[in-house]
């Protein structure tokens, strides 16, 4: 597997890194990394470093990224476009760890990476889903400027949309 190092993106409380191959190979071997918190990785953490060798685009630039925590240096989470873009279009994905959750860092994460994928050429969307039995994530995609578009099947489907200023 290769990864491609990108500039970290840095926010008030955060750090958004790129994966090292290394850090995927232990969340695969379910090896413990000091640098982790102790309920690093979680189960979508272990699915997306599975899924690396058939989507290397998603440890590009506009990939996936660990997040870590400034405070401590802990990873708690990670979070992650779906490279490449469709039409124009990007999924996004995030989690943090549950012994990190209610501060804000899934939002600001969520605000952050999809900043990001803004200045991306040709990126006009980015588009994420929240099961509805699952109300923090719900907030998480409302609190960080997306727009709710549908709900079915109890899953809501969330956009934001890239609007220039003139």
């Amino acid at each position: 597997m290769s990864l491609v190092v990108s500039p970290d993106l840095t926010t008030e409380h955060l750090v958004l890194r790129s994966w090292t191959a290394d850090e995927a190979a232990a969340v695969l071997h379910d090896l413990r990394a000091a640098a982790w918190a102790a309920d690093f990785p979680a189960e979508g953490d272990r699915v997306i470093a599975g899924l690396f060798g058939e989507h290397p685009d998603w440890l590009g630039p506009f990939g996936h990224r660990l997040v870590i925590e400034r405070a401590s240096g802990l990873v708690v989470g990670s979070i992650g476009l779906f490279w490449p873009p469709l039409d124009g279009d990007l999924e996004i994905g995030y989690g943090i760890v549950a012994s990190r959750r209610g501060r804000g860092y899934a939002t600001e994460a969520t605000v952050a990476l999809t900043a990001h994928a803004f200045t991306a050429p040709g990126v006009r969307e980015v588009h994420a889903e929240a099961e509805l039995s699952n109300p923090p994530s719900v907030r998480v995609l409302e609190k960080a400027g997306f727009q709710r578009v549908s709900a079915a099947d109890g899953v809501a489907r969330f956009r934001a949309t890239f609007v220039r200023r003139k």
